[in-house]
């Protein structure tokens, strides 16, 4: 079809789509009270000839209407649809074609002692079969035209979510799908929804020949070793990437299929999560009270959410951040009441270097685990800010460890940073006293446990490159890279805060905890990638810019001591 032949099409289907649902439903009744009839004379001419057909009395084919529209109303064939017609309308169109012939055979035998060959209705059958459901899925077709400003996309993945994901944006016609890419060899040129699958060395011909701007990863259970080579595969090609969200987003509800979104950070890393340890997470937190410092930050937060669907008797939010504190409050209290929990939540105001106010809280509630995930941890700010991180980064520590030594608190757990080994500024220097500290109280206490989990860079968490370098990309560039030989390791959220939910089932006291963060990356890698896949080149659409190592950074990081 000619590019003005489908700019055509494509407008008429919209004037279709835009018409109102009683205009659409007269359409359908008109076209079903002209052509039944014209079904039900050819199958007479075939069986008996034409000059029958035509000198059968009118009243016949009126009989065949009503016998024929109010079965079909009643089955809301004329309610339906028609764009969104699935597998189910065929069964419809099946009964209601079938009970009107059958009442047709009914009035036959009956009124007029069966003149009519039974051969007749079988005939009319097969032919109004075909017209009710091929006018209908021929209608659907068409109005899944491409629109003229459609942008087209390949669908990566042939399964149940990318069917479901094709058959999503066909209705939203935003987005054509000119076709789909599987793994699965039996799959190749079959049809799945009327689009071809096609295999993953096609990839590179589709994206030329059909000037595809967007592929789509409708992968949601594959593991992070398969997408990251996959992402590879696509990342030479001048095309943006997005995908589906994780199959557990889907199955828990929080997310739909049709919910595209930027590439997981976390796939580019080509790791799978640690699996954590059941055994372990339960320990310090079901049936206890426990409580979170700085729990609206990105760690604090995702720990309070893990920390929920543990089990709690109590759970208590510290933060001294109001705005924070009202937004992670909001959202686990709807978690609470959405999941029938029988969690109560305290959300409290307040520093953790305020040794009274956390003492007090310590008494009043009976806490027995304490997370403690208050600090400042953002480098250049530290290193600007030397007396307020000390402040915050070892005072809070250690005026929170004493109070919790004076209330005989179970557990406690403070998040530190591996920048704490060797450290080369500010902030790795706090956390690392505020270890020192701690294993310095846990010489001195017979009651209370206190552990320490080093954390790499946490992908996606407030100051990680990865959104930093989502925001450049957005705006265009440059992308800023303080040196070409900076390396990093990487955990995801989730990662992070079950890390630190299983330290403290482990810990005997005073034992400083680490994931293991498989390989690290190389940063200017990472930007280049996540340009590519923004559909980007780098250098030439987004600018790469050096800035030069800040104050406290070294370019690739000493072997650990741990």
């Amino acid at each position: 079809m000619s590019e003005s032949n489908r700019n055509v099409t494509s407008s008429v289907a919209h004037w279709l789509v835009g018409l109102p649902r009683d205009s659409k439903r007269a359409i359908m009744l008109w076209a079903d009270a002209t052509f039944l009839p014209l079904t039900l004379w050819l199958s007479v001419a075939l069986k008996v000839g034409a000059v029958v057909a035509t000198t059968l009395n009118v009243w016949f084919y009126v009989v065949a209407l009503g016998a024929s529209i109010p079965v079909f109303a009643r089955l809301g064939l004329y309610r339906a649809v028609v764009r969104f017609m699935g597998p189910a309308a065929v069964g419809a169109v099946l009964a209601g074609v079938t009970t009107s012939v059958l009442l047709l055979v009914v009035v036959n035998a009956s009124l007029i002692h069966g003149e009519m060959p039974f051969e007749v209705f079988a005939i009319y059958w097969a032919f109004a079969l075909l017209y009710v459901g091929g006018s209908r899925f021929a209608i659907r077709s068409f109005m899944y035209s491409r629109p003229e400003n459609a942008e087209r996309v390949l669908i990566y993945g042939a399964g149940a979510a990318g069917a479901q994901l094709a058959s999503t944006l066909l209705v939203s016609r935003r987005y054509y799908p000119v076709g789909f890419i599987d793994d699965n060899a039996n799959l190749y040129g079959s049809l799945v929804n009327g689009i071809k699958v096609h295999g993953p060395r096609s990839l590179e011909r589709l994206v030329h020949d059909s000037a595809v701007t967007t592929v789509l990863l409708a992968l949601p259970s594959q593991s992070r070793k398969r997408r990251q080579e996959i992402l590879k595969l696509i990342e030479p090609l001048p095309v943006k990437v997005q995908t589906v969200p994780d199959i557990g987003d889907i199955v828990n509800g929080n997310a739909t299929v049709s919910d595209l979104r930027d590439v997981d950070a976390a796939d580019l890393l080509g790791r799978d999560p640690v699996p954590p340890n059941p055994a372990l997470l339960s320990a310090c937190i079901h049936h206890k009270v426990v409580m979170v410092t700085g729990a609206g930050g990105s760690i604090g937060s995702e720990l309070c959410r893990q920390i929920l669907q543990l089990g709690p008797v109590r759970l208590l939010l510290l933060e001294m951040s109001e705005l924070a504190l009202y937004s992670i409050e909001r959202e686990l209290r709807a978690i609470v009441e959405n999941e029938g929990m029988h969690v109560e939540l305290v959300a409290l105001l307040g520093n953790a270097h305020h040794r009274n106010r956390v003492r007090e809280v310590l008494l009043a509630y009976g806490v027995q685990t304490i997370y403690h995930a208050a600090a400042y941890k953002h480098v250049p700010i530290v290193e600007q800010n030397v007396i307020q991180g000390i402040h915050n980064n070892v005072f809070s520590t250690w005026h929170a460890a004493e109070a919790a030594l004076e209330c005989n608190v179970e557990t406690f757990i403070l998040i530190s940073t591996d920048k704490a080994v060797n450290p080369t500024n500010v902030m790795g220097a706090t956390k690392r006293f505020a270890e020192i500290v701690l294993q310095g109280i846990q010489e001195r206490s017979t009651s209370t446990r206190f552990c320490m989990v080093r954390f790499g860079n946490v992908l996606e968490s407030s100051g990680s490159v990865v959104p930093l370098f989502r925001e450049q990309i957005r705006l265009g560039g440059p992308i800023t890279v303080t040196h070409k030989d900076v390396i990093r390791y990487f955990m995801t959220i989730p990662e992070a805060a079950q890390l630190v939910v299983q330290a403290g089932a482990m810990a005997r006291g005073g034992e400083v905890f680490v994931l293991d963060m498989g390989q690290p990356v190389k940063i200017v890698e990472l930007a280049k990638q996540m340009i590519r896949l923004a559909g980007k080149t780098p250098e030439r659409d987004i600018k790469i810019r050096f800035t030069g190592l800040r104050p406290g950074r070294e370019v690739i990081r000493r072997a650990p001591d741990w």
